[in-house]
């Protein structure tokens, strides 16, 4: 299926290269306040990037919803959705794929994954765990068309969504797409993470 927004073309992927999808997520958020939490040095941050990625990336294509935006044959934006309607795996052998993707700052990935997980909503939604858009496509809307082309389908169902903001820039986007904000997580000497559901729009 696809999905036309002015010249940009959003569509469900699947198979897909998951090397391209952790390509687009490390370029976009492998530098972002999180990541600087987590690994103050830039060469060890790139170092780690892809792995890391690239287990959220295989884990959505087995038990998620992938949409993508192309630009020709290129890959430019990327959103990675899990239906908490019904119960999903964790990712295989998360534990020891983490800690190899993380090095010296694996006790701050596991400190921000119990953050994340003591904050996230038990009823039935949906997750944004990602969206993504390369560095040099950026402030074209692929953002919003990709948060679009799945809002369309969970109002349809009248489902809602839950995902977790970390930078201001994110935030007012989420915003502007209807998310409510909840109390901020913090994390200890670290940028704030902002919690927020989207109720299903009539």
């Amino acid at each position: 299926m696809t999905y036309a927004i002015q010249e940009l073309v959003i569509r469900d992927i699947a198979p897909i290269d998951t090397d391209e999808i952790t390509g687009v997520l490390a370029a976009a958020m492998g530098d972002g306040p999180v990541a600087r939490w987590l690994n103050p040095d830039p060469a060890v941050r790139q170092r780690y990037a892809s792995a890391y990625f690239e287990i959220f990336a295989e884990h959505a294509v087995r038990h998620g919803e992938v949409y993508a935006s192309f630009e020709g044959p290129r890959l430019t934006g990327v959103a990675l959705w899990f239906p908490f309607t019904s119960p999903i795996p964790p990712p295989a052998d998360y534990e020891r794929r983490v800690k190899d993707a993380s090095g010296s700052a694996f006790d701050r990935v596991r400190e921000l994954d119990a953050a994340l997980e003591a904050h996230h909503p038990v009823g039935p939604h949906h997750y944004l765990a990602f969206v993504a858009v390369h560095p040099d496509h950026q402030r074209r809307g692929i953002g919003s068309a990709l948060l679009n082309r799945h809002h369309a389908r969970l109002d349809a169902a009248g489902v809602p969504a839950y995902l977790e903001a970390n930078d201001h820039r994110n935030r007012r986007l989420y915003l502007r797409h209807g998310y409510l904000t909840r109390t901020a997580i913090r994390l200890p000497d670290g940028p704030p993470i902002w919690p927020m559901w989207r109720p299903p729009m009539p």
